[in-house]
C-alpha cells in the first residue's frame, strides 16, 4: 500500500528549494505526496530556527501532525532540528530528527523510523564541501533553481544561520554548468542559482573563484536564455560585477541586495560590516549601468536600542533610494545570538507600527516602479498562472499578458499597456 506523505516547511527560500527536492525524492520512490492539512503516514517538518518564535511554530506543527493521525511518523529536519536536537528528542511526537546535511537522504533515512526516537545530525560545521541539489521538475516547468552555495561566514549580531548550516560551501564551477546544461535539455527556460551567502560562492573552492567568474562562465558557455541571482550583500557586488551585468545578455536585471537598516548606528551594532554610503554607492551604480533593474531588500525594524529617530534614519534613507521592494521583518530574539543578550529590546508594539510604515512604503516603490514601464517593451517568460496567460520578466515582475494564452515556457516580447501596484498587463507585441 502507497504511503502517504506531507511536508511542512518553515523558513528560507533554500529551506523551500529543499523541501521541494525532498518531495521530488519522495515522488520517485512511490510515495504520495498529500498537503500537510489531510491525514498522512508520514508528516515531515522542515524547520526554521532564526526566532524563537519559529522554533515554538515548529513544535506546533509536530503537535498538529500527531492530532491529525496519532499513528503517523514525524520527521523534524532543519535548522531548528539542527541546533535542538536533543530538546527534541525529548517532544512528544517525534520519531526522525534529521540535520540539514541528512535531509538530502531522507529517503535511505525513513527506514530507520522506529518507536523510539532517533537522531541522525551530524556535525555540519565539519562540513567542507558543496553539494550540489537541484530540482528536476517543476509546477510550471519555465524556471529551475540550482542551489550552488550553502553556509554562512558572517556573524551577524541577529543571526543563527552561519550555526544551523555550517561554513559556506561552494559547488565546483563544473558540477554548477552542467547542471545547467542539464535543466536546459529538461527545456526549462531559466535558471535562478541560489544560496545562504551567494556573494561568498567560490571562496571556499582550489582555486578560489567568486560568483562574477561563474555568471561569466554561464554566459561564455550559452547555456541557458535567462540566468537570475537571489540575494546578494552590498559588499559583494564590485564595480566589476557591475559593469558585467550591464553588458550580459542572459543575467535577468534582478538583484536582492540585504540592507537591514538605513541607521549607521544600528548597522554598527548589527555587525553588518558595511554603512549606508557604500550600500548607496551600490545601488545608484547599479541603476545606472543596468537600466530598468529591479533591486530588492530586506530591512529589520526594531533591532535592539533602535530609537525612533534611527528609524526615522532608515525610512528616510530607503525613500530616498531606487528600490523596488522591500521585504521587511521585525525583530525577534533568537537565542544563542549577540543581540539576544542587548539592552533596549524595543517594544513589540512599536516594532509592529514601523514595520507597517516600511511595508507601506514598500508598496509605494512597488507601484512606482512597475507604473515605469508602461508603454514598454518587456521580454516575459510565459507560465501556468492564470489560465496560461501570466508570466515574469526579467526584471522581476508579473505581467498579466491579454493574448498570451496557449505559450507556455515562451519568452515573449511584450508591450506594456497597463499597472495596478506591482501587477502588469500588457500585448503580446507584434
Amino acid at each position: 500500500m502507497t504511503k502517504k506523505i506531507a511536508i511542512s516547511t518553515l523558513g528560507c527560500k533554500i529551506n523551500q528549494f529543499e523541501s521541494a527536492a525532498m518531495t521530488e525524492a519522495l515522488a520517485k520512490e512511490g510515495y504520495e505526496i498529500v498537503p500537510f492539512s489531510e491525514r498522512a503516514d508520514i508528516y515531515v517538518v522542515n524547520s526554521c530556527t532564526v526566532t524563537a518564535k519559529t522554533d515554538a511554530e515548529s513544535r506546533r506543527l509536530i503537535r498538529r501532525a500527531s492530532r491529525q493521525n496519532a499513528e503517523a511518523r514525524v520527521v523534524v529536519t532543519g535548522c531548528y532540528a539542527q541546533m535542538s536536537a536533543e530538546e527534541l528528542l525529548q517532544t512528544p511526537g517525534v520519531n526522525l530528527i534529521l540535520g540539514n546535511s541528512e535531509k538530502k537522504d531522507i529517503v535511505s533515512l525513513l527506514a530507520e523510523i522506529g518507536d523510539e526516537p532517533k537522531a541522525v545530525v551530524s556535525d555540519i560545521s565539519q562540513r567542507t564541501t558543496g553539494e550540489g541539489a537541484r530540482l528536476e521538475s517543476f509546477a510550471e516547468h519555465t524556471r529551475a533553481f540550482l542551489q550552488v552555495q550553502n553556509g554562512c561566514d558572517a556573524r551577524c549580531a541577529y543571526c543563527i544561520v552561519p550555526f544551523a548550516r555550517g561554513a559556506s560551501r561552494s559547488v565546483t564551477p563544473e558540477e554548477t554548468l552542467g547542471a545547467i546544461a542539464s535543466f536546459v535539455e529538461q527545456g526549462f527556460k531559466e535558471v535562478v542559482l541560489t544560496g545562504i551567502h551567494l556573494g561568498a560562492y567560490g571562496l571556499d573552492l582550489t582555486p578560489k573563484t567568486g560568483l562574477l567568474q561563474l555568471m561569466e562562465k554561464v554566459e561564455e558557455a550559452a547555456l541557458v536564455p535567462r540566468l537570475r541571482v537571489g540575494s546578494v550583500e552590498p559588499t559583494e557586488v564590485p564595480q566589476e560585477t557591475i559593469d558585467f551585468l550591464s553588458r550580459s545578455s542572459i543575467v535577468c536585471p534582478h538583484i536582492h541586495l540585504p540592507l537591514q537598516s538605513g541607521s549607521d548606528s544600528v548597522l554598527a551594532r548589527m555587525n553588518r560590516g558595511y554603512d549606508t554610503a557604500l550600500y548607496r554607492s551600490v545601488v545608484e551604480s547599479l541603476v545606472k549601468a543596468v537600466p530598468g533593474i529591479f533591486i530588492g531588500a530586506d530591512v529589520i525594524v526594531g533591532f535592539p536600542g533602535e530609537t525612533g529617530e534611527e528609524f526615522e534614519e532608515t525610512y528616510r534613507f530607503i525613500d530616498s533610494l531606487p528600490l523596488a521592494a522591500l521585504h521587511v521583518f521585525p525583530f525577534s530574539v533568537r537565542p544563542g545570538t549577540a543581540a539576544a543578550g542587548m539592552k533596549q529590546q524595543v517594544n513589540p508594539k512599536l516594532i509592529k507600527e514601523r514595520g507597517e510604515a516600511l511595508r507601506l512604503l514598500s508598496e509605494k516603490k512597488l507601484s512606482q516602479y512597475a507604473a515605469g514601464f508602461v508603454g514598454k517593451e518587456l521580454k516575459v517568460l510565459m507560465q501556468k498562472d492564470a489560465g496560461g496567460k501570466k508570466g515574469l520578466s526579467r526584471n522581476y515582475l508579473s505581467v498579466l499578458v491579454e493574448n498570451g494564452a496557449g505559450r507556455v515556457n515562451e519568452e515573449l516580447s511584450v508591450l506594456i499597456t497597463g499597472s495596478n501596484g506591482g501587477e502588469l498587463t500588457g500585448r503580446v507585441a507584434e
